[in-house]
Formats: structure tokens, C-alpha cells, sequence
């Protein structure tokens, strides 16, 4: 099986490599694809906001992105061999990309953040054809957005708004817009850009990327109760899974 719910969200059981190939694959069919990089807290938001289910039905693929998700598998007897984390994929994509003279755009950020990654990118990958837009925008600028994206024709699309506005965004707007590989990814752009550092190597081996974030911003720990909440809520759902 490719797949294995957690929840009711259907997470790739697919390695690293095998879903960089298949968003290859996305890109090659020319066709709008959907990809989700979720981690604990994304499920929860599934969880407690029925109306943002169609969101998984709009993704052709769900991808681990968070040590959480990785552990609560093996609670189903289905164990993911690692996460697949939102920057990780971005890296690879912009890397294969640059080689196949592709075109990418990224969606987010603010735009003193924006310019600094596209800088550092376009450092990194000299005749790249990379695009952007930050991400302050309001409901009457969407047509405006839609038109600069449409305008491009980027064959990749970056959206980094937070989730869930990214899924919704892509979810809204792929078939219209017709970009063969969207993609939410959260703060990568400000990790690309070098405005946010990410975790050392170390902590990253040790999945340890969600602490280095609260040393730095002790306001986020509101936000990581929900993890101690997910962990209950999986083990609960595998167990009455198994009987």
C-alpha cells in the first residue's frame, strides 16, 4: 500500500527519493497536481475544522512532514521509513529545475524575506527562471496575483502562506492557473532567504528541529500543545483500528 491514514489524512508511505520522483512525474503530465507537506498540527487542523477535509481530496499526494507523523505510524502497524519535509522537496525540486531549464514561482513571505531568497537562488542557480510575489495580499489583490502567476507559466509553484491558507489557495485555484506542481511549503522561504536559520544539522538528525524553534520563539509554545493532543489522538484511532 502507498498510503497509510493517520486520522483519516492518507500520508505517502513513499520514500524521500520515490516522491521526488513522483513529483517529477507531476511536472512531466502537464496536468495541475496538489502536493501537502503535513505535520501533526496541519491533522489536528483537519481534525477540529470539518470544512478543510476537501482539502486532502484535493491533493494527489500527502507527505510526513514532521517527526510526529512518523511515530504515530507505527502505532498503525505501518511504519514510514522518515519524514519528507517541505524544504527537503523544495531543495531537490529547485535543483532539477535549474537542470531541465524549468520555471518556478514562489508565493509568500514578505517581501523584503521574498527578495532575499530569490537573490540567494538565483546566486545558487545562475539563469534560473524563478518568479515571485510576497504574500501580503488581500481578497480584492487575488485577481491580480492569479493574472502575474498565469503571466509566468511556471511549471513549479511554491506557496508559502501558512496552512492551511496554501492548500486552500492552490486547492481554489490549480485548475485555473494549471501549473503541473503546486506545492504548499509554510516558512521555507524565509529559511531559503536566510531571514529564519534553521536548525543545526544536529538537532535536524535528532528531530529536534521543533525545539531549537520554541529556544527561539517562546511564543510558540501554544502552539505545540497540540502535539501531546496528537499523540493521544493516534494512538486512540490506531487501537480502535486494531480491534
Amino acid at each position: 500500500m502507498e498510503q497509510i491514514e493517520i486520522l483519516d489524512v492518507p500520508f505517502s508511505r513513499l520514500t524521500d527519493e520515490q516522491v521526488f520522483a513522483r513529483c517529477i512525474e507531476f511536472i512531466g503530465a502537464h496536468k495541475p497536481h496538489m502536493v501537502i507537506t503535513a505535520g501533526p498540527e496541519f491533522v489536528m487542523r483537519l481534525k477540529s475544522e470539518p470544512a478543510l477535509r476537501a482539502l486532502v481530496s484535493a491533493a494527489d499526494l500527502i507527505t510526513p512532514d514532521g517527526i510526529g507523523i512518523v511515530l504515530a505510524s507505527r502505532w498503525y502497524g505501518q511504519p514510514l521509513a522518515d519524514r519528507v519535509t517541505g524544504i527537503w522537496l523544495t531543495e531537490r525540486l529547485l535543483s532539477y529545475a535549474y537542470d531541465q531549464q524549468l520555471c518556478v514561482y514562489f508565493l509568500g513571505a514578505s517581501e523584503t524575506s521574498l527578495q532575499r531568497a530569490l537573490q540567494v537562488l538565483r546566486a545558487r542557480y545562475p539563469g534560473l527562471n524563478i518568479f515571485g510575489r510576497n504574500g501580503y495580499f488581500t481578497p480584492d489583490q487575488i485577481e491580480t496575483v492569479l493574472a502575474d502567476i498565469l503571466e509566468v507559466k511556471p511549471d513549479v509553484l511554491f506557496v508559502g502562506l501558512g496552512q492551511p491558507r496554501q492548500e486552500q489557495f492552490i486547492a481554489d485555484y490549480k485548475e485555473r492557473l494549471g501549473v503541473p506542481l503546486a506545492m504548499g511549503i509554510g516558512g521555507v522561504i524565509d529559511v531559503l532567504g536566510g531571514t529564519v536559520k534553521r536548525a543545526p544539522v544536529l538537532l535536524q538528525q535528532l528531530h529536534l528541529e521543533w525545539f531549537y524553534r520554541l529556544l527561539r520563539e517562546p511564543s510558540r509554545w501554544r502552539r505545540q500543545l497540540v502535539l501531546p493532543q496528537f499523540a493521544f489522538a493516534s494512538w486512540r484511532d490506531a487501537r480502535e483500528r486494531r480491534r
